[in-house]
């Protein structure tokens, strides 16, 4: 995607790396993450105003440590080092790092001194910390402009080479001046004018789409969900009905009447040439068996694909468009983050697939799902699909713990629609961002009818978020909590527990698998 300006932000492995872009990009400037080791002439053009080193789990000492070479910092631009990347920045200048007496954790106090990086920010601010190592020597050059009662050197500065280190997180809301640091790095130190929007670049994506493509024909992927609606709209606009045929699968995972609902969605709003695909005998017996999360991702990636190939035969059609966005692709991996889970659509391709890499079409798999919903209402989707809550592309297969059963399927179903119909009649659905029911594959002893029962536990899961990157538990009343379990457990043969998860992300991710 081309920009005026970006900032690269290179990453060492650190788990609030996705928050670092997401506070860039709020701030109007563009962004991307890449693997540290990505070389510098793959990513350094007329565009890059600034460079930022995240953080990781490494120490700059170990062998193998993940480092860059010295010759970032001739590239003339200014550099900030977050954590583990302000500790590479002090090895690479010679300075000293060793293991803090009083490690720091969480909220702690910070008093910065009166430098560009700290503008308009309070000379005493609480920040949040995540470390055992610290900065116990700086490099010639380089003043401390902040401290904390155990960490002399919180962040130091060489003001001449604009080269920056701090040892908490900005980018994460516990630090409660963190976005002011990152504006001030970008804006003040990296000279960025901001500017940017997702979706102001919809004519250019729809561009590049005709562009790619040509003459050729497009079979979409239509999982009912935002990313692949909003990914489908742009490629209606950029072709026309004899280039784009949209496939909506139906992989038998899905919600309660969700598949009626979805292709009377499509036809009605957004006229696209959707394909109704009923393939949920195949994907539940590929699926029989099989208990481990990231293999049940992976059989449901590569089914998908096969679906999409036959398809892609009847219509003679060259190109897969796919509904990616940036966080699916960091989340699996791609660029040498850490995997936290394989997302279907992406590294899913088998080796003998139809599709090679050069016709996959990803036009949203460099924006954040709050920039996609941004596309999506410029294109002139509706606001109730576009602010729909989002449904993962394995659908319940990711929410039924352990073995995927019809049985189990049935069960998860009835659970689910009567927490969304009780979230709905409490006024609570428009303030969350995503709640659904878990079948946890846990079984609990219960007493109904003044009998023994032997039933699943049901989980219910309620979160609110901006972009998913970061969420909090819902706080659902407690008196709708119980009207939920008394229904759950009442309308629903073999469930006789219900829990509420209160688990924020992170530590935890959204769907329990």
């Amino acid at each position: 995607m081309a920009n005026a300006e970006k900032i690269i932000i290179l990453d060492f492995g650190g788990q609030y790396n996705q928050l670092i872009a997401r506070r860039v990009r709020e701030a109007g400037v563009y962004c991307e993450i890449l693997n540290y080791a990505a070389p510098v002439e793959s990513w350094r053009d007329d565009a890059l105003r600034g460079v930022i080193l995240t953080g990781g789990p490494n120490s700059v000492y170990a062998e193998g440590a993940p480092r860059v070479g010295k010759e970032l910092f001739d590239l003339g631009v200014p550099v900030l080092g977050i954590c583990y990347g302000m500790q590479l920045i002090n090895y690479l200048f010679g300075g000293a790092v060793a293991s803090a007496e009083v490690g720091e954790y969480g909220h702690t106090e910070l008093t910065c001194a009166d430098v560009p990086l700290f503008r308009d920010v309070r000379r005493h601010t609480v920040v949040f910390m995540n470390h055992n190592d610290r900065v116990s020597v700086a490099p010639a050059g380089f003043a401390p402009i902040a401290s904390t009662e155990h960490c002399p050197i919180a962040a130091f500065a060489d003001e001449s080479r604009r080269v920056y280190g701090v040892q908490f997180h900005p980018e994460v809301r516990h630090t409660v001046e963190g976005t002011q640091m990152l504006r001030n790095f970008v804006f003040d130190i990296c000279g960025c004018r901001g500017g940017y929007r997702a979706e102001d670049a919809i004519d250019r994506m729809v561009a590049e789409l005709r562009d790619r493509v040509g003459g050729g024909r497009v079979v979409a992927g239509l999982s009912g969900g935002v990313d692949s609606s909003v990914a489908c709209a742009l490629a209606g606009r950029a072709l026309g009905p004899d280039q784009l045929t949209c496939v909506f699968v139906d992989h038998g995972l899905l919600r309660k009447d969700e598949a009626k609902q979805v292709m009377a969605t499509y036809r009605d709003h957004l006229g696209l040439n959707v394909v109704h695909v009923d393939a949920s005998e195949r994907f539940l017996e590929a699926l029989r068996g099989v208990t481990e999360p990231e293999r049940k991702r992976k059989i449901i990636g590569e089914l998908f694909v096969r679906v999409f190939e036959e398809e892609a035969r009847r219509t003679g059609a060259d190109f897969l468009l796919q509904g990616t966005i940036y966080p699916d692709r960091i989340e699996s991996g791609m660029g040498g983050s850490a995997t936290i889970k394989s997302h279907h659509n992406v590294g899913g391709l088998p080796k003998d697939s139809l599709f090679t890499k050069d016709h996959i079409l990803e036009p949203l798999s460099l924006l954040f799902k709050d920039e996609v919903r941004a596309v999506g209402e410029g294109l002139g989707i509706p606001h109730d699909m576009v602010w729909r809550q989002p449904f993962p592309g394995p659908g319940l297969a990711v929410r039924i713990i352990g073995e995927i059963t019809r049985e189990k399927l049935d069960i998860l179903r009835a659970c689910d629609a009567v927490y969304l119909e009780e979230l709905a009649n409490a006024g609570l659905s428009g303030r969350i961002w995503q709640s659904f029911a878990v079948l946890t594959g846990v079984r609990t002893v219960g007493c109904m009818g003044d009998d023994r029962t032997y039933g699943y536990c049901v989980g219910l899961r309620a979160v609110t978020s901006d972009d998913a990157m970061t969420v909090e538990a819902a706080e659902i009343p407690y008196p709708v909590l119980k009207k939920c379990a008394a229904r759950i457990i009442g309308e629903v043969p073999g469930v006789n527990r219900v829990v509420y998860d209160i688990t924020d992300k992170p530590p935890g991710t959204i769907e329990w698998e």
